[in-house]
């Protein structure tokens, strides 16, 4: 089930995080974040903060997605806050540095 602006809901993000990391989640807030290179900006959206349950490293993790191209598919993201991860902000730029790493080695 898609929401605004082809996001998709928090229940879906809840699976994803759930399925990745294990564990139960619960939706704690959504959390804005803009994250800016030389004065551009990168990333925009609202983060899913969900509390965790029963992982062994973490206890929060952050959850969004993006667009994959020109069509509805996307890309789910589920950052688990353990340092150096401690807000939105930093699951966000770490995914962005990642992502870069990954496309300088294809």
């Amino acid at each position: 089930m898609k929401g605004l602006e082809g996001e998709v809901s928090a229940a879906e993000l809840r699976e994803a995080v759930e399925r990745l990391h294990g564990g139960r989640a619960r939706l704690r807030e959504l959390a804005p974040v803009v994250e800016r290179f030389r004065d551009q900006v990168v990333w925009e959206g609202a983060v899913h903060v969900f509390d965790l349950e029963g992982h062994p490293k973490a206890v929060v993790c952050y959850a969004w997605t993006s667009p994959v191209g020109e069509g509805d598919q996307r890309r789910f993201y589920a950052v688990l806050g353990a340092p150096p991860i401690n807000s939105a902000a930093d699951a966000v730029r770490a995914s962005i540095v990642a992502d870069q790493k990954s496309k300088r080695l294809l």
